[in-house]
């Protein structure tokens, strides 16, 4: 089944990484803007899988608060909270662009995330 661009988009931003790994482009870039640079399928994958160990070892709760598709970009802006054992552990405000080449190709993710105090 193809998903749409912003499926794709909404799916990585909510840590449902499997179902973006063939949507990939070869060269793809993935910057958390002031943390990490991961350049290539085989790094962000690791990365994906890394993170969503994390996910596994608490409890998520993603909420998007906006998606929007403007020709080859997709932007996800919305939170992740993370709790242990019933208590906050993060609580993160994120914005994600997507970028797609002509082929339809997820080629660059710049992650905006920031870390909230409440």
């Amino acid at each position: 089944m193809k998903h749409t661009k912003k499926e794709i988009a909404e799916s990585f931003s909510n840590g449902n990484f499997q179902l973006t790994f063939p949507y990939m482009s070869e060269n793809i870039i993935w910057n958390v803007v002031g943390e990490n640079l991961f350049k290539g399928k085989n790094e962000v994958i690791n990365n994906c899988q890394q993170t969503a160990e994390y996910f596994e070892s608490v409890e998520t709760n993603f909420k998007t608060e906006d998606s929007i598709v403007a020709d080859n970009k997709v932007i996800i802006r919305g939170t992740g909270e993370f709790l242990r054992n019933g208590k906050r552990v993060n609580l993160i405000t994120a914005c994600d662009v997507y970028e797609f080449n002509i082929n339809g190709e997820l080629e660059k993710i710049s992650s905006y995330c920031i870390p909230e105090n409440k």
